[in-house]
């Protein structure tokens, strides 16, 4: 299984999943949809996202509660 728009690198932000090589995380991401904002809400917020990114974030999210462990690519 493979999520190319999600990232990891312990330099930034602790380790945590990130979009893309970016400083937004995946739970960042989770918490606006948990929140009730749009797409299209999180996409004027964090205007470097695409809309596939959070879709990613989702996929990235069922896979979490399905697997014990989501091995990921390390970003540089």
């Amino acid at each position: 299984m493979a999520f190319e728009r999600i990232t990891t690198n312990p330099a930034r932000m602790q380790g945590l999943p990130c979009i893309r090589d970016t400083r937004v995380t995946v739970s960042a991401v989770l918490g606006q949809l948990a929140a009730g904002q749009s797409i299209e809400q999180i996409l004027a917020d964090y205007p470097q996202l695409e809309r596939e990114d959070i879709l990613a974030a989702l996929e990235y999210a069922a896979a979490i509660a399905r697997e014990r462990e989501i091995p990921l690519p390390t970003a540089g």
